[in-house]
C-alpha cells in the first residue's frame, strides 16, 4: 500500500515538473546580482545624435540668429519687430552683438552725411545712435557681422539683424522727395518702382495718372504695392508711361506726394554698345585731332570711359571731355548718350597709331579702336 502511495506521488509531481517548463513563472528565476530590476519594455528607442553647433556652416538652411537689439526707454533692449513705429523727434539706438559690425540704413543719411547718425564699434557690439530723427530718416536699418580670413572677409549670414522703421511726423504721410519731380524708367526685363513711401503702416495708399485723369489700379498682377518700396511694376510696358503721383490717406487726413515722370527704355541691358569715330583718319603735322567714343544706353546707367592713345607713354598733353544727356526717340523711348571725346593738338609723328576706348557699365565693358595716321 505505501508502495503504490510512493509511485502515485512521484507521477503528481512529475506532472507539475512539465506543467512548470511550459509556462516559466516570471518570478520563479532567482534576480542576479546587479540585474535592473525594470521590467523589460517591447518598445524600440531610437538613437539620439549629439548636435553639433557650427558658426560657420555653408548649410543655407540653417536658421539665422538674430543680433539686434534696440534701446528701449533709455535703459532698456529687446528684439526689435520687423517694422517699428517711432515718432520723428526720438533718438534711435541700435546695437548688435559682434567684435566687426556692419550697417545698412537709408541712403539719405549717407548722402548728405548727415551728422545726426553716429555709428561706433565697442569690445562686443556695435552700435548705431541717431537723434533728431525725422520722417525723412524711415527705411530699413540692418547690421550683420563681418568674419574675415587673412585678407577675404565676408558677410556673415548666420548672424545678422534687420528691421523697418516709420518715423511719422505731423503732416508727412509721404517719406519727403529731395525734389518736386521725378523720372521713373519702365525696362521691359525688370522690375520699375514708384517711390511713395509712407511714414505710417495704417496709411491708405493710391496711384493715379495725371492725363486722363484716373485711379491706377493695384491688382496684384501687373502692379503692387509694398509700404517698404512704393508701387511695384511687376512687368513695365510702354502703355504705363505717362505722369503719376500717390494719395495717402490716414486719421482723416490726406496728401499728395510728388509727380513722377514714367520713361520707357528702348535699350536693352547689358554691356556698352560704343562705337568710336575720329574726326580724321589722315592727319597732317600741326593740325588737330579728335576721337569720338560713343555709347547708347539706359537712362540711369552710368558709364565710364578709358583712353589708351600713342603719346601716352611720352606725356604727351590731351584734352578729353565725357558727357551725357537724354534723347527722345519717339513713342515715348528713352536712350541715354554717353560720350567721350580725346583732342589732340598740334599733330606730330608720335601721336600716329591707336586710339582705343573702353567704355564701362555694371553689367560689363566694351572696348573699341580706330587708328589716326600721319599723312
Amino acid at each position: 500500500m505505501k508502495v503504490w502511495l510512493l509511485l502515485g506521488l512521484l507521477l503528481v509531481l512529475e506532472a507539475l515538473e512539465d506543467v512548470a517548463g511550459q509556462h516559466p513563472s516570471k518570478n520563479k528565476r532567482p534576480k542576479e546580482q546587479g540585474e535592473n530590476r525594470i521590467k523589460p519594455t517591447n518598445k524600440k528607442a531610437k538613437p539620439k545624435t549629439p548636435k553639433i553647433k557650427d558658426r560657420d556652416s555653408a548649410d543655407p538652411t540653417a536658421k539665422s540668429q538674430s543680433v539686434m537689439m534696440q534701446a528701449v526707454d533709455g535703459s532698456r533692449f529687446q528684439k526689435p519687430a520687423a517694422t517699428v513705429s517711432l515718432m520723428a523727434g526720438q533718438t534711435l539706438e541700435l546695437r548688435c552683438k559682434g567684435s566687426r559690425v556692419e550697417w545698412s540704413y537709408p541712403t539719405y543719411l549717407d548722402t548728405f552725411k548727415d551728422p545726426r547718425l553716429s555709428v561706433k564699434q565697442n569690445e562686443r557690439y556695435g552700435q548705431l545712435t541717431l537723434v533728431n530723427s525725422t520722417s525723412a530718416d524711415t527705411g530699413e536699418f540692418s547690421c550683420w557681422e563681418r568674419l574675415c580670413n587673412g585678407y577675404l572677409c565676408r558677410r556673415d549670414e548666420a548672424r545678422a539683424g534687420s528691421t523697418y522703421i516709420f518715423f511719422t511726423e505731423k503732416g508727412e504721410l509721404f517719406v519727403p522727395s529731395p525734389s518736386y519731380f521725378d523720372i521713373v524708367y519702365l525696362n521691359p526685363d525688370r522690375q520699375a518702382v514708384v517711390p511713395c513711401r509712407v511714414t505710417a503702416p495704417s496709411a491708405k495708399v493710391t496711384l493715379h495718372r495725371e492725363f486722363p485723369a484716373k485711379e491706377i489700379p493695384a491688382n496684384g498682377t501687373d502692379i503692387v504695392y509694398d509700404m517698404k518700396r512704393g508701387f511695384v511694376y511687376l512687368q513695365p510696358h510702354s502703355d504705363h508711361q505717362g505722369v503719376v503721383y500717390c494719395k495717402a490717406e490716414a486719421a482723416g487726413k490726406s496728401q499728395i506726394s510728388v509727380k513722377y515722370q514714367l520713361l520707357y527704355v528702348e535699350v536693352p541691358s547689358g554691356p556698352p554698345s560704343t562705337t568710336i569715330l575720329a574726326s580724321s583718319n589722315k592727319v597732317k603735322g600741326g593740325d588737330n585731332i579728335r576721337v569720338l567714343c560713343t555709347v547708347l544706353g539706359e537712362p540711369d546707367v552710368e558709364v565710364e570711359f578709358r583712353w589708351i592713345f600713342p603719346g601716352q607713354k611720352d606725356e604727351r598733353p590731351v584734352t578729353i571731355q565725357d558727357t551725357w544727356r537724354l534723347i527722345h526717340r519717339g513713342l515715348g523711348h528713352t536712350t541715354r548718350i554717353s560720350q567721350s571725346v580725346i583732342t589732340v593738338e598740334d599733330f606730330e609723328t608720335i601721336d600716329a597709331g591707336y586710339y582705343i576706348c573702353t567704355a564701362q557699365n555694371l553689367r560689363g565693358e566694351t572696348t573699341v579702336a580706330t587708328i589716326v595716321e600721319f599723312s
